[in-house]
């Protein structure tokens, strides 16, 4: 089983990063770290991270699922805003593959137009609350939500529940 953790180049919440490797690789589940640069990513507190395959490459295909790492890189890069990961998000949700998100990188998925009805936990930034009800999604009160193959999570205080709810949905555990 692998999954791809997408980190933005700079500022990505590095201890979301360590805590799903951690717990992904407990279960044998292969953590892929993919981001559009090719240089290595720096994280917010400085744990460097070298992307193992380009995100402009990973296809539902090849995926189990598609992780979205949260932080300031998500806003400073405008990932939100970048078709080509707009288009792979869209892709895995249309192969009923799973698509996860941590905090601010929940408006990547909305964005991606993939929200629709479906509950999402919601983060404490004020765009993504208003993009994920731009987009029709459904307001949840819940820290972690998994609905319709969509996984989110509010922040990264509950990462250790989302990467059990994770490798649960994704038949691991």
């Amino acid at each position: 089983m692998k999954v791809a953790l997408l980190v933005a180049p700079k500022d990505f919440k590095d201890e979301s990063v360590a805590q799903l490797k951690l717990m992904l690789g407990k279960w044998d589940v292969q953590a892929v770290i993919t981001s559009y640069s090719t240089h290595d990513c720096v994280g917010y507190h400085g744990a460097v991270y070298a992307p193992q395959i380009n995100s402009a490459r990973i296809t539902p295909d090849e995926f189990d699922a598609l992780v979205l790492i949260d932080g300031k890189g998500v806003d400073s890069y405008k990932l939100y805003d970048f078709r080509p990961l707009l288009d792979t998000v869209k892709l895995f949700s249309m192969r009923n593959k799973m698509i996860a998100s941590i905090g601010n990188a929940t408006k990547i998925v909305a964005r991606a137009n993939v929200v629709s009805n479906v509950k999402v936990a919601m983060p404490s930034d004020d765009d993504a609350r208003r993009l994920i009800i731009l987009y029709h999604g459904t307001p949840s009160k819940e820290d972690v939500e998994y609905d319709k193959g969509i996984l989110t999570l509010s922040n990264n205080d509950k990462i250790l529940p989302f990467a059990d709810l994770m490798l649960q949905k994704l038949g691991a555990k």
